[in-house]
Order: structure tokens, then C-alpha cells, then sequence
């Protein structure tokens, strides 16, 4: 097969179009292209009124030497790379132990298939509930003010990515295509096929839960085990001729389970657990991440802003966005997990403290668009020292939040025209803000750094610049927004392993080393892998020491 690449058609074009495009494009008759198969369909909306569709298309034709001869000096058509997951190894038939996955999120659950399918049974202890009961205790917080600290958002059965957009597209590099295999399993186990080829990938809450729970069942019946509410409350290290190793974990309830191969698949949220990895010796640091608020538009205004014309058209569906901006104190700020036709969601896992964080279904048709509106913060700018201050950071913030929200985890908000006028809100204008249990309009200056706070007031209308109508008056913003990655980093190793505690392998968004769905799907592939190599005795070839950041939850 080839790869031909930036193939372009108008937004209504005719299904038969593609492959008179395809024809034209390589100089073929009919006959001569034997297949092809969509790779990638993407969309160029500079133009609004003259809106493109971009394919990327492998085909197969008669004489394909030739033609790879005849269009060397191009480079939009290439021999189509081997994308098909390969297993590095397979567990023995007698197992004398089990490895452990701690966490069962995106990372942690292609963890544990990735080793299910290897044959190495693993045990996986979620602290949070199965996804339809944890479903229900979130719906308590967002319907009757009660929040469960076990099960929530942050905790349960499909980790935070359950109540997202459920964006499943990222910036990490990925040569070996694991991305491929994360989407071909949620395909398997009930995603739209289109999430294969659309340049941005999406599911959303009401399928993702489904989805979670096919996969869970397919990890049962490969020999793995699925273990809820049970809180690891230590680890077993002990020291030895190389150096300190892992020996297993204890549960909240007094069971200790043996292990040397344990995959920290920890949330971003994990906070009592970061502690416990702190106080045991585990090496970590503490790391950039961003805070910011929510902000809410009509989705229509996005519509018209971002497709013109094209707004309403069912293979655009509703309009998203990406804005950055460079403020003159030296902050950036930018767009972060924006959800499209969406609604903001209460994220907190903790009393007392009041997070936001954005959620779509998969049709994305609610009345607004919300996106977090973030500034970037570094270590420097955590209060005291150590890989736990971002932690104290963010404590302050959420319990600032919900002082100002009213003390009943309702979210503290502002309209968009008083936040730059530096004046407190006292009534909602056209804008509906979507966050449950309620938002309580107020004054928003005291809720961030006075850094952050002049950074975003200077960026929304510069944002303005670019959507007309982004900066409109009655727009919503609403506090605060602080969980956008992990705080801290627990270091590893080229061989995935924590730098100073052999058998113990960091993963994901709460380790640091992901920023999304997809990412810490990879993670938690590469994770597996490392853990079989380990196993069986083999080198390791072509790994990194970590992922980068994709779009967060």
C-alpha cells in the first residue's frame, strides 16, 4: 500500500469524487488503482466560504514501484508504514506472582490489557467504584451538593477521562503507532470506526462509560482481576545488593498483596498516595502545570466564528478552538480541553474545595462551548520547596474556590465584561453557565495570583482578535480551574522504572508522563511492555523515558 497525503475536496463533494481525485492526482487509469481506504479526513477552514476536506488515503495499485519512481520527489505519497501492534513477549505458562496496576484510568487500563493479552494475569486495585456506580455518586455532587472523596470525577472505574469530552488526539511522538492500537481496541470495544481516521477523535461521556466497561470484561477474561475500592494505602520497599525494590503494596483494609512488578497508574489527583510515595523514599519533583477558570460562550458564536457559512454542517459538527497568548508580564495563556457544545463539570475529590473541568457528550449539541482559560506556572511560583508544593498550590486554590463559591461547592463566577472591568457580577446576561450544583456570581480577582489574574484580563481581548465576539460581556467565567496536569513528576528511567525503587514503574497523568486519553494509553502500553521485558529477561529497544503532554481531560 501507499500513503498518498493532501488530497483536497470541496466541503460537498460527491462520494465518487475521492476517487477521481485519487486518479487524477497519480496520473491513473480506473483500472490501475485496485483500492483504497480513507487514513485520515481532516478540514481547512481559513476560507470559510470555500471550506476544504484534507484526506490522507492509502491505495493499492497495479504497479507500485513505478509509481513510487515516477512521484520520488514528492512528498505527500510514501509506502504506507506498518501500523499492526506486535506483542514483545508472552508471560509463562506457570506464573509464580502477578504484577499489580494500581489505578484503572486510560493508562491503567491498557496497562492491564496489555499484559491480559501477554498472559500475565494482572491484579488491579481502582480505589474508586465500577463506572455506572461511580456515575451515580458524581451525579450526588452535581445534583445534591454531596460529594463522595472515593468516587467522583478524580476516582473510579475509567479514571477522569469518563466525564470529559473524551478527546482521544495528542502531540506525543509515536513512531511505533501505539496510538493505532488504542484507538483499534475502543473500536473493538464500541467507539464510532470513525474515530480511525477523523483529525480530531472524540467519544464522549455516555459511550466512554460502555466502552470501559467491555474492556474491563475482556481483561477479566484473559485471567486479569479487577479490584474496586481498594485504597493502597503503602508499598513493601525493601533494600537489597542493588539497591531498594518493590515486594508488593497495602490496602486500605490490611491486605498486603505481593509483588515485584507494581504500574503506578495514578491519577493527577492521587494527592494522599503522592504523600505516601513521598514519606517512603519514592524519588519525585515537582513540575509545571496551569490555572485558570472555565469560560463559556454560546456554542453558536463559535460556530459562526470558526466555520462561517459551514456553521451546522454535519461532518464539522460543532466548532472548537486553540488560542494562545504571550502576556506582557511574561505569562502565557491559552485554551485548555476545549468542549465543544458541552458543559462544565464539578471536579473536586476533596471537601471543602471547589475544581472545574469540562465534559461533552459524544453529539456535542449543549447550548455552550467552555474551554479552561489557563496561565502556565513553574515550580518558582509553588509556595515553599519540594515535589509536593505544586499540591499546597492548588489545596489553597480550590479551598479559596469555595469560599468564594458560598461554601456548597457552587463554583464562584463572573461575567467576562465585569472580570475586565475589575468589578464584581451580581446577574447573568445572556449566557446560562452549565456548572452543577450552580455558580455564584462574585468577584473572581482574589481567586488566582495576581499574575494570573492580569495575564488572562490582557489575553480575552486578544482572543477577541482572533473569535469575534470572545470577549462579549456576558460571557461566563467560573473558578477555578487547577487540575489541568499532574503537579509533581515521579522520575523514571530509560527502562520505565522509578530512578531508585526497582519494580516499581510510574505511568501516566499522575506520574507525569501523559496529558490525555490517548497519551496515557500509550503510556500504559509502553508501561506493559517494560514490565514484560523486565519479566522475560529482555533488552529493550526503542524506548523513551517518557511521554510528552498531549490535550489534558
Amino acid at each position: 500500500m501507499l500513503r498518498l497525503t493532501e488530497v483536497k475536496l470541496p466541503l460537498d463533494h460527491l462520494p465518487e469524487a475521492l476517487r477521481a481525485a485519487i486518479l487524477q492526482r497519480l496520473g491513473l487509469g480506473d483500472d490501475e488503482l485496485l483500492r483504497f481506504s480513507i487514513f485520515k479526513r481532516s478540514h481547512d477552514a481559513r476560507k470559510k466560504h470555500a471550506l476544504l476536506l484534507i484526506y490522507a488515503v492509502d491505495v493499492e495499485v497495479k504497479n507500485e514501484a513505478a509509481l513510487l519512481k515516477k512521484f520520488r520527489n514528492d512528498n505527500h505519497l510514501a509506502p504506507t508504514p506498518d501500523m499492526e501492534y506486535r506483542f514483545v513477549g508472552h508471560a509463562p505458562e506457570k506464573l509464580t506472582e502477578r504484577p499489580i496496576v494500581v489505578g484503572f484510568g486510560p493508562c491503567g487500563i491498557f496497562a492491564a490489557l496489555i499484559l491480559a493479552q501477554m498472559g500475565f494475569k494482572p491484579i488491579v486495585l481502582e480505589r474508586g467504584k465500577a463506572v455506572r456506580e461511580r456515575t451515580q455518586d458524581t451525579w450526588g455532587l452535581w445534583r445534591k451538593k454531596v460529594l463522595n472523596p472515593e468516587s467522583n470525577v478524580q476516582f473510579g472505574e475509567g479514571g477522569a477521562g469518563t466525564f470529559s469530552d473524551g478527546k482521544l488526539y495528542s502531540q506525543i511522538k509515536d513512531s511505533r503507532h501505539l496510538g493505532r492500537k488504542v484507538l483499534t481496541e475502543f473500536v473493538k470495544a464500541g467507539a464510532p470506526e470513525e474515530i480511525l481516521y477523523v483529525a480530531k477523535p472524540h467519544i464522549g461521556t455516555f459511550r466512554l462509560v460502555g466502552m470501559v466497561e467491555t474492556m474491563r470484561h475482556e481483561i477479566e477474561s484473559l485471567g486479569g482481576e479487577i479490584r474496586f475500592q481498594q485504597r493502597v494505602t503503602d508499598v513493601l520497599i525493601e533494600d537489597g545488593p542493588q539497591g531498594k525494590s518493590i515486594h508488593g503494596v497495602t490496602l486500605a483494609n490490611g491486605e498486603t498483596l505481593r509483588s515485584h512488578h507494581v504500574i503506578l497508574a495514578l491519577g493527577h489527583s492521587a494527592r494522599d498516595t503522592f504523600e505516601m510515595l513521598h514519606a517512603r523514599g519514592v524519588t519525585m519533583e515537582a513540575k509545571p502545570f496551569s490555572i485558570g477558570f472555565r469560560i463559556e460562550h454560546p456554542q453558536s458564536l463559535i460556530d459562526r466564528a470558526r466555520l462561517g457559512p459551514n456553521t451546522g454542517n454535519p461532518l464539522l459538527g460543532a466548532a472548537d478552538y486553540k488560542l494562545v497568548h504571550h502576556a506582557k508580564n511574561g505569562r502565557s495563556v491559552y485554551s485548555f480541553c476545549m468542549c465543544p457544545g458541552g458543559t462544565v463539570v464539578a471536579a473536586t475529590s476533596e471537601p471543602g474545595r471547589v475544581v472545574t473541568n469540562g465534559m461533552s457528550q459524544y453529539s456535542r449539541n449543549e447550548r455552550n462551548a467552555n474551554a479552561g482559560i489557563v496561565v502556565g506556572i513553574t515550580p518558582t511560583d509553588f509556595p515553599g520547596t519540594g515535589p509536593l508544593a505544586g499540591i499546597e498550590l492548588q489545596r489553597r486554590l480550590e479551598s479559596r474556590a469555595y469560599e468564594l463559591g458560598g461554601r456548597n461547592y457552587e463554583a464562584p463566577g463572573q461575567l467576562v465584561g465585569d472580570f475586565l472591568a475589575d468589578k464584581p457580577s451580581s446577574k447573568l446576561g445572556s449566557v446560562e453557565p452549565s456548572y452543577k450544583p450552580g455558580v455564584h456570581l462574585t468577584d473572581l480577582a482574589s481567586a488566582l495570583p495576581d499574575y494570573a489574574i492580569e495575564a488572562i484580563r490582557e489575553a480575552l481581548p486578544a482572543f477577541d482578535q482572533q473569535i469575534k465576539g470572545f470577549a462579549m460581556k456576558d460571557a461566563v467565567l467560573t473558578g477555578v480551574e487547577t487540575r489541568t496536569s499532574s503537579p509533581l513528576r515521579i522520575t523514571r528511567g530509560a527502562d520505565f522504572q522509578s530512578v531508585n525503587v526497582r519494580g516499581l514503574y510510574p505511568a501516566g497523568e499522575g506520574a507525569g508522563y501523559a496529558g490525555g486519553i490517548l497519551s496515557a494509553g500509550v503510556d500504559g502500553i509502553k508501561v506493559a511492555e517494560a514490565v514484560a521485558r523486565d519479566w522475560l529477561g529482555l533488552e529493550a529497544v526503542g524506548f523513551g523515558a517518557q511521554s510528552g503532554p498531549g490535550c489534558g481531560y
